[in-house]
């Protein structure tokens, strides 16, 4: 522990969070976002921090509203994944930062429209449908569920992904 560490403790807790799996006409939906101070572009789910007194599907759907312009219909669990900051390539920015998502399938209703252009999001830049068949040479988060992804479709088997980025 440095000496810094030792006179201003930083609360260790783990924040809950969910995420929208939308899937339509073989493509994924994400928020594109940028780094602060980098010109790195990459996408994420839609979705973020539950509040206190939120249900999980209700953080999802205020989320959506903010970043999607939308709310979407939740339907199942797709998986569930951890994320310890210290454990992976942005431990510099986020040593202190750990976060249990839960991650729901979703679809869109038919007369849905999305503002492509919104920012609802600290460091978002827009909203886009990624080619499933690209996803791989994208910069995408979590990288993991690259190995799930099917023929129009994303399965993950187990649902539980554990600690990944």
């Amino acid at each position: 522990m440095s000496a810094s560490e030792n006179f201003f403790p930083i609360p260790r807790t783990v924040r809950s969070a969910s995420r929208a799996l939308i899937i339509q006409h073989d493509k994924l939906l994400a928020i594109k976002m940028k780094r602060p101070r980098e010109d790195e572009i990459f996408y994420i789910l839609p979705g973020g921090g539950q509040r206190h007194g939120e249900t999980l599907v209700q953080s999802l759907l205020r989320e959506c509203r903010e970043e999607l312009g939308l709310e979407p219909i939740v339907e199942t669990v797709a998986y569930v994944r951890e994320y310890i900051g210290r454990n992976h390539s942005f431990a510099s920015r986020h040593r202190h930062f750990h976060q249990l998502e839960v991650v729901f399938n979703c679809r869109l209703q038919e007369s849905a429209h999305i503002d492509e252009n919104l920012s609802g999001d600290r460091n978002q830049i827009g909203v886009e449908w990624l080619p499933l068949k690209e996803l791989a040479q994208m910069n995408f988060y979590p990288r993991k569920i690259l190995e799930f992804v099917r023929e129009n479709s994303l399965t993950v088997d187990p649902l539980y992904l554990g600690d990944i980025n």
